[in-house]
């Protein structure tokens, strides 16, 4: 199998930003209301609302997260030496039995549902593997501003599969600033090294820069419409994430991106999403 159809390929068409803007997409922050979590603290559900993230919560100890990297170091080395990079794999829970489960984790899985409530889809899975003297950059942005989904209802799970911390280019949010709804961008330049097209300027006016610096195994939660990057990674350390999409069923997907959308809790009441099954090739 191709580089290009193993780690590149997926059913999802990328929208142009004119197809996002003809979508009519709601565009707003839907607080959780959740009253008793199962996992999650009253106190985290609070801060997820007022701040748009909630981090450093453990899943895994040392020896799982340290199976979950043998994992990847297996996956990066097969990517490479076919000539892809370092943030080729995308859409993985489709094409790997492993990371599906990890998309279904029970301890993944409860905590999303404490904050979305019973019924939830999981969407995507994507490594985003900074390595070592890695100059590339993740600009300021929104996840909603790209996705194809509406009303923006879906939260991010950043899995760190090595520590993350400001010396290897850990991600970074500006806490509340998903209360400033859908920001203007701009396309980013080539000499800025983003791996993502669209940057968010001035970002300090919509409130103060947390680095999320995480242990291996630990996680972060963030909404979509929080503003979050990160900088390049000049130390000798890897730094690996994977990241994981969830939403609730009602979220409307287009461009095929419906068909990748897995039910890890509840049910779909609206018959929407694929829930395709879990692929056996690992």
């Amino acid at each position: 199998m191709s580089t290009e159809r193993k780690y590149y390929n997926t059913n999802k068409i990328m929208p142009t930003t004119e197809q996002l803007d003809e979508m009519g997409r709601v565009l707003k922050f839907f607080p959780s209301d959740t009253k008793h979590p199962d996992t999650l603290s009253i106190q985290q559900i609070s801060e997820f609302n007022r701040l748009g993230y909630i981090n450093k919560i453990k899943i895994f100890n040392e020896t799982e997260i340290d199976q979950h990297r043998q994992y990847f170091d297996s996956l990066l080395h097969d990517v490479l030496s076919q000539g892809g990079s370092s943030y080729s794999i995308i859409s993985a829970h489709m094409k790997f039995g492993n990371v599906y489960d990890l998309l279904k984790h029970p301890r993944i899985v409860s905590c999303v549902r404490d904050i979305l409530g019973e019924d939830v889809i999981g969407w995507g899975a994507h490594y985003f593997c900074k390595m070592p003297k890695d100059n590339k950059t993740v600009g300021w942005h929104q996840d909603a501003g790209y996705w194809p989904l509406t009303p923006s209802k879906t939260i991010t799970v950043w899995l760190a599969i090595d520590d993350a911390t400001i010396e290897n280019g850990a991600m970074r949010f500006v806490a509340g600033s998903h209360n400033s709804g859908h920001l203007i961008s701009r396309q980013s330049d080539p000499n800025e090294n983003s791996v993502l097209g669209q940057i968010v300027e001035n970002v300090e006016q919509y409130g103060d820069i947390v680095e999320n610096e995480l242990k291996a195994g630990e996680i972060s939660i963030h909404t979509d419409l929080l503003l979050h990057g990160s900088k390049a990674n000049p130390s000798s350390n890897r730094r690996c994430g994977l990241t994981l999409r969830y939403c609730t069923p009602d979220v409307q997907a287009s461009f095929r991106w419906d068909r990748e959308g897995v039910v890890v809790s509840g049910i779909d009441k609206t018959g929407q999403w694929g829930n395709p099954a879990r692929p056996y090739n690992d």
